[in-house]
């Protein structure tokens, strides 16, 4: 057993501080208190400690071409998502599970040093790369979690469904790695992936279609009506205009419309960027008490467009974020650039409370958390709790911006102010795995993923 001692603790309503934290052996709270209740020893950080926070979507893989497509052509051709897609392809169709492995785990450590402490991978490379199956379907998705084990994240395996090249149309051989035909064919890669998933004690899975343009939209009612009910449902969806064209093309009915009309949505399921909405679609999504997981650096990267969430939260929408394609990993920058993009549109500054009053920052955090852990099957709504496993956010007490705070403006003073220098480390299931902002086996983790992009040479 160990004992955390924090400068504060936020809890649901208010901090705790000064803060005693203890664990047990796996990580989980035992107790928590305002005095050390005559503990001989403990680990004096002075931090203060919030909740950490759940990356809801995420392709480990696209790490490794962060930052290569921003070399644009001078030609006619628009260089938008789709040109983007390509290049993605080009680099899926080259990684091996050793080298899925390494750049997952790089990532994955990353995540941590920036507060993540729990990440839904939303995965669809899953064969070999002449788009045959492993002798274990879940090899790629094993590796990932592999990866997860070593850094110490709590990992949401999401093995995709990925059957079509686009609205009635034969997968293209650029997806040749990802491709399930049938539901049949999905569900025993859902089973093998709940195996890989036994090999680490903070592994889950969830169902994940890759898109109604991926996927027939019949078998995406199919599985939501029949599959397993027990777990959380993620998908892509009406994230570009084309998509959207194409949807009432083939359907007669937008994306978000079509699955409103055709699946019976609750808050088990978590819809992906969700950008390009008509206001029936917005009220509609909302009162299902559905999920949006929005991906502001990956979405404002690509030129996906802004999602309508001061709409949507006049609904009483929910929503959490991700990091997708990982061109930006700090998740303040995330509940950044989502609440500026909003203002920016709207010309209001209140974005995150549109009725009423309210701290922006805790607003923000407990919005990602709360929806985001249920990303992760994860519906608990206690901060921090005895007989839960403690993940935290480290924020340096002597930073000086914060060292000058009031507890009451300490949110929004992490949420619009900070940056990673000012994050001392993260505590995920009881580890202190990110200490003075490095990970524990940085220099090893660092190493491998080094000599995997040389060998790679994609950068």
């Amino acid at each position: 057993m160990k004992t955390y001692k924090l400068k504060g603790l936020l809890q649901n309503e208010k901090w705790i501080s000064p803060a005693y934290v203890s664990v047990d052996d796996e990580g989980i709270i035992t107790s928590i208190s305002e005095s050390d209740n005559g503990l001989a020893t403990h680990f004096d950080l002075d931090c203060y400690a919030i909740p950490g926070f759940q990356n809801a979507h995420s392709h480990a893989f696209q790490y490794a071409m962060s930052g290569l497509a921003e070399t644009h052509s001078t030609g006619q051709t628009p260089d938008d998502f789709w040109s983007w897609r390509d290049a993605m392809y080009k680099l899926a169709l080259s990684i091996s599970p050793d080298e899925l492995e390494s750049i997952a785990t790089m990532l994955y450590s990353e995540m941590l040093r920036h507060g993540y402490t729990a990440v839904a991978e939303f995965h669809y490379v899953h064969h070999d790369k002449d788009g045959k199956h492993y002798a274990n379907l879940s090899e790629m998705g094993e590796r990932l979690v592999a990866a997860a084990k070593t850094t110490g994240i709590s990992i949401t395996l999401v093995p995709i469904f990925y059957q079509k090249g686009g609205f009635g149309k034969n997968p293209t051989d650029g997806q040749k790695r990802f491709i399930s035909p049938t539901v049949d064919e999905y569900y025993k890669l859902l089973e093998a992936s709940k195996n890989s998933c036994k090999h680490y004690a903070h592994a889950n899975v969830a169902i994940g279609i890759h898109s109604m343009r991926g996927v027939e939209p019949t078998d995406i009612a199919e599985i939501a009506k029949n599959g397993p009910q027990d777990l959380p449902f993620h998908i892509h969806i009406s994230e570009q205009l084309k998509e959207i064209e194409d949807s009432i093309s083939y359907l007669n009915k937008r994306p978000v419309e079509w699955m409103l009309e055709n699946v019976e949505m609750n808050d088990r399921f978590h819809l992906v960027h969700a950008t390009h909405l008509v206001d029936d679609e917005v009220s509609g999504l909302a009162n299902t008490g559905a999920n949006v997981v929005i991906c502001p650096s990956t979405e404002g990267n690509l030129g996906d467009g802004i999602f309508p969430l001061r709409k949507y939260q006049n609904y009483g929408g929910k929503w959490s974020i991700g990091t997708d394609s990982h061109v930006g990993l700090n998740p303040f920058e995330e509940l950044r650039i989502l609440d500026y993009g909003q203002r920016l549109t709207s010309h209001k500054r209140n974005t995150y409370y549109s009725n009423q009053e309210g701290d922006s920052g805790k607003f923000a955090i407990d919005m990602a958390l709360m929806s985001g852990r249920k990303a992760m099957n994860n519906f608990s709504t206690d901060y921090f709790k005895v007989g839960q496993a403690f993940n935290a956010v480290l924020m340096n007490a002597k930073s000086p911006l914060i060292a000058t705070s009031k507890l009451q403006n300490l949110l929004s003073t992490f949420v619009y102010s900070t940056d990673a220098t000012m994050q001392f480390g993260t505590i995920a299931n009881g580890k202190l795995v990110v200490k003075d902002s490095k990970h524990v086996d940085t220099d090893s983790i660092h190493s491998s993923f080094i000599d995997v992009i040389g060998k790679l040479g994609n950068r």
